[in-house]
């Protein structure tokens, strides 16, 4: 068998890819210039194969052990690799602030240039967390208005409540002269929304808590950390630092995936953690039904399709006053 060489295992775009894994109680292994990771039966022993050129993210849970030569395959596919608890949350071990990330010393540049030259100006960057902002509900109004599964849980863009909350999310987004403003405006459209659809789900008295063990709040920091992996895979490929954030603050490293994940959580995450809820339904099959939901919506597309965008415009102050208009 001929050896593979990293660009065999590069021919899938990531913004393209299917997968994610999250992996317990079992040992990764290569084998034949394959990725295996080994399950230890009552009787046998059973190996399954990660088609690593398709996968985004791989966490490593509970009771789980990897080899030096499969972490040198995951980095030549340009895996990204977490080492988690029980659940996929927390999060453990870290480079990058969340993620082991393949070393490469040819990342591209062109998208950390163009984040760079509006990052350090207060101004630019506070337009740039506007539109991460608009974005995000333009990506919850498109979900929200397409899925069926969704509206047949009752969830409604156009239902008066979320409108409401909108009207004053909006509102208060425009006239934000700092990001602490935008943050507090995020909260207070969370909250609606959380509000919003365990009134959908019959969950009674729910307040987010983010180390409680009811399943709504378990399953919000799984799909959380879903997102995660989705925003951290995005900022390296396109090369931009995880500590260049818009939103959550210069302080915390790892800040800049945050902002990135949100553009998906409400759309997908938030509503598919009370469904799943209220089904009582297994952490599996929520991981299931959440990385498909990613798919369908093709919510990594998205998340690149937002980033490139905000990195490659123009950052003038005439256009800036323009978009504010």
């Amino acid at each position: 068998m001929d050896d593979l060489r990293p660009s065999d295992l590069k021919s899938i775009l990531h913004s393209k890819r299917a997968n994610m894994y999250y992996l317990e109680h079992c040992r990764m292994l290569q084998k034949d210039g394959r990725v295996l990771y080994l399950t230890e039966a009552k009787n046998e022993n059973q190996y399954f194969n990660i088609p690593i050129a398709n996968t985004t993210v791989l966490l490593l849970g509970n009771g789980t052990s990897v080899t030096q030569a499969v972490m040198r395959m995951l980095s030549q596919a340009g895996v990204l690799v977490g080492f988690c608890g029980g659940g996929g949350t927390p999060l453990y071990m870290a480079n990058e602030v969340e993620w082991l990330t393949p070393q490469n010393e040819y990342r591209p540049t062109e998208y950390l240039q163009g984040w760079l030259s509006f990052w350090f100006d207060d101004g630019k960057r506070l337009a740039a967390a506007k539109q991460f902002q608009q974005a995000r509900i333009d990506f919850l109004q498109r979900v929200w208005q397409k899925d069926r599964e969704l509206k047949g849980e009752g969830f409604a863009f156009d239902d008066q409540q979320i409108q409401s909350a909108l009207d004053t999310f909006h509102t208060r987004t425009d006239v934000a002269v700092k990001q602490s403003d935008l943050l507090l405006t995020e909260a207070q459209l969370t909250k609606a929304l959380y509000k919003y659809a365990a009134n959908n789900t019959n969950i009674k008295d729910f307040t987010r808590q983010h180390q409680s063990t009811d399943k709504a709040n378990d399953f919000l920091n799984h799909g959380n950390y879903l997102a995660y992996g989705l925003a951290a895979s995005c900022l390296w490929v396109l090369g931009i630092p995880h500590g260049f954030a818009v939103m959550h603050g210069k302080t915390r490293r790892g800040a800049l995936i945050f902002d990135v994940a949100d553009l998906i959580k409400d759309a997908l995450v938030l509503p598919w953690a009370f469904i799943c809820a209220k089904e009582n339904v297994t952490e599996q099959e929520f991981r299931q039904q959440i990385l498909q939901a990613f798919i369908d919506h093709q919510a990594l597309d998205f998340m690149f399709d937002t980033v490139k965008n905000i990195a490659l415009q123009d950052y003038t102050s005439a256009n800036i006053e323009a978009q504010s208009l």
